[in-house]
């Protein structure tokens, strides 16, 4: 699968896809729809979708939601056209810096300047996407390189096998859960499952706490699932929820901290003296690693509390967040995948769910507003067969709202619900956070979108 954005550099890249059918290209309107999509693509299907951008301008359209792939540890090919060789001197309008742009957000970078060595570079690029649960991997192809005779095509190997954590690591983590005051910090394998019922097992059995942070790539929800906390984003609130913790073990998941600074304020949320133990990282074997835990704690026929299946009525009088929450949470499918960008609505949106049937949820990783909408795009063309729905704030939706075309395109299966609050209602928080209560025109002016306002029903249409 291939999410698009071509132009003039990218054309016999364009041409040389008729030649192979079963490739699906998706063409998204604008470069971060694409970047977003390819992202959604990874998380639901854990495999590596295929990028096309034009030189260096296109690459920065796209720059944001490969901001949050890479903070999520989705794996992506982007090809990047760039001029032919012989044009490079002449500095024509379209010139950037393709390789410097590509190295400040990937993980591999390869410049393909001899047509011959196009399919080996290829293969070597996906290869790298692939590699340790998901890179940002960019080959730029400059357009010569792809009309020029090439060599015979290359395949891509698999990529190498990931390291689990060292036997004395984990026998430590096993006895640090174990203490009073330990949270389990689980992330990535370990929040989906089967790894977060595994995860659930292990703080059963230890007594430790089970936490998930709030900015993660897929958690699984509803129905059956375990019972985990999910660290809070307001710094209050993510100092308050671990002020007893003494412990944190941290297994495919960073170190929490505090999404900005404050004045005054420290920049992460563990209490003074709180040991980090890194057991294992996102780049490792997080699924071995986590079954390697299970058995040292000997929490394998541990049973860790679930959500039981609680469906709310649904909701009748005015029209609220809540009940709009509860009409989801009513009438969600089982399987449904729901990504959410809905920033803070989402806090009123989402509690509900808790106790609907099983679904997955998806949320933008890196902050880069933008991602909610592409993000859904790639997920429906990943899993065809499952209901998607997006929940999306307004301010969110016009970063992207190229994708709703892309979805009308491709016949997805989307439902996109869109809080229209009519403001950036998340920045409002921010001041209240530095202290700034009353303000005028200006700082109003860069909250509000209120004039003129945005008719959703039309751009739907």
């Amino acid at each position: 699968t291939c999410f698009a954005n071509p132009g003039t550099s990218e054309m016999h890249f364009v041409a040389a896809l008729d030649s192979h059918p079963d490739m699906r290209c998706v063409l998204c309107l604008f470069e971060g729809g694409a970047s977003g999509a390819a992202e959604g693509y990874f998380r639901m299907k854990r495999d590596v979708a295929a990028t096309m951008f034009h030189l260096a301008p296109g690459f920065g359209n796209a720059y944001a939601n490969l901001h949050n792939a890479r903070k999520g540890g989705s794996g992506i090919l982007n090809v990047m056209g760039d001029h032919a060789k012989r044009h490079m001197a002449y500095d024509s309008p379209l010139k950037g810096d393709t390789d410097g742009i590509a190295a400040s957000v990937s993980h591999w970078v390869r410049r393909c300047d001899d047509s011959a060595t196009v399919g080996a570079d290829t293969a070597a690029g996906i290869r790298a996407a692939r590699a340790e649960g998901g890179q940002i991997a960019t080959l730029i192809l400059p357009a010569d390189s792809a009309w020029e005779d090439g060599a015979a095509p290359d395949t891509a190997p698999a990529p190498r096998a990931r390291r689990t954590a060292d036997p004395s690591a984990i026998a430590a983590a096993a006895e640090l859960l174990t203490r009073p005051g330990a949270v389990l910090f689980v992330s990535a394998a370990a929040a989906i499952e089967p790894g977060l019922s595994q995860a659930a097992r292990i703080a059963a059995k230890t007594g430790a706490r089970l936490m998930v942070p709030l900015f993660l790539p897929r958690l699984s929800k509803g129905a059956g699932r375990p019972l985990c906390e999910q660290h809070p984003y307001p710094d209050e609130m993510a100092g308050e929820v671990l002020k007893d913790t003494r412990h944190i073990v941290l297994l495919g998941a960073t170190r929490p901290v505090n999404f900005f600074a404050y004045p005054g304020k420290p920049s992460t949320p563990e209490p003074p003296g709180c040991e980090i133990f890194q057991l294992c990282t996102t780049e490792m074997d997080v699924t071995g690693t986590l079954e390697s835990l299970l058995q040292v704690t000997g929490a394998a026929q541990s049973e860790p509390p679930r959500h039981a299946l609680d469906l709310p009525d649904l909701p009748t009088g005015p029209l609220t967040l809540t009940g709009v929450g509860q009409a989801l949470a009513h009438l969600l499918p089982e399987d449904t995948i729901v990504g959410n960008e809905s920033v803070t609505a989402g806090a009123e949106l989402l509690p509900p769910l808790q106790t609907a049937r099983p679904h997955e949820l998806l949320i933008t990783t890196g902050g880069a507003i933008g991602g909610g909408l592409p993000l859904v795009v790639g997920a429906a063309v990943a899993c065809p067969d499952r209901q998607v729905i997006s929940l999306t704030g307004d301010g969110s939706a016009m970063y992207t709202p190229q994708s709703l075309w892309t979805m009308a395109r491709e016949k997805l299966n989307i439902l996109v619900i869109v809080v229209a609050n009519r403001g950036y209602q998340i920045l409002r928080g921010e001041m209240a956070a530095l202290g700034v209560e009353d303000y005028g025109r200006n700082a109003q002016a860069m909250f509000d979108i209120e004039t003129p306002e945005l008719d959703w029903v039309a751009l739907a249409k």
